[in-house]
């Protein structure tokens, strides 16, 4: 186990099995906030205003794309876990200690933050200076609690490139932040009301 001292901070890999609700919470939501911070650092460097960015559009025709995407998507993975196994698409645990037992209210809140967050710096800075393939490869690293199996590894990328695809074709961050928000919030509430077999 690898260990990196910064004062009195420690980092160090840990087994999923090691966490508890709270430094899960924790985590995600420290996380998030990095992620929104190296996003805002990237889009002064590119001298771009978030508030610009994130203006929502006059027509909710964007919201097509979106749900769209999300279909095809909730179809997708569906078929995948049919024919491959859910083994194969296990992240270990994390998502079932994430959601299971936490009141929709809360669900809803990390689902917000999260495709807020991760919308921003993804597509919204990282997309705009390296394009959709290299920003779907970023966007697979960092799931990296999926990298122990290719299938999960290799969804993550495909479906950051329709992130990124529909953000090109509607010209409007809220297409992807939707359909981030739409794919987390039913996958969290299907691992809330699924029943243990």
């Amino acid at each position: 186990m690898k260990k990196f001292k910064f004062g009195k901070i420690k980092i160090q890999k840990v087994d999923p099995g090691q966490l508890n609700e709270r430094i899960l919470l924790i985590n995600l939501y420290l996380t998030q906030g990095l992620t929104l911070f190296i996003g805002l650092i990237i889009l002064l460097f590119q001298k771009r205003n978030p508030l610009t960015l994130l203006t929502f559009p006059e027509h909710p025709d964007f919201a097509y794309y979106s749900i769209g995407l999300a279909g095809v998507m909730f179809l997708a993975d569906t078929l995948i876990s049919r024919f491959i196994g859910e083994d194969s698409m296990d992240d270990g645990g994390i998502n079932n200690m994430l959601f299971r037992s936490r009141p929709i209210w809360h669900i809803v809140v990390i689902c917000l933050v999260v495709s807020i967050c991760e919308e921003l710096l993804f597509r919204g800075a990282i997309q705009y200076g390296l394009g959709i393939y290299w920003t779907s490869i970023l966007f697979a690293v960092i799931h990296v609690r999926y990298l122990k199996h290719w299938v999960p590894t290799g969804w993550v990328f495909l479906s950051s490139y329709g992130l990124g695809y529909i953000y090109v074709q509607t010209g409007t961050l809220w297409a992807p932040i939707l359909c981030h928000f739409i794919i987390d919030l039913v996958s969290g509430l299907v691992i809330k009301y699924r029943r243990e077999s």
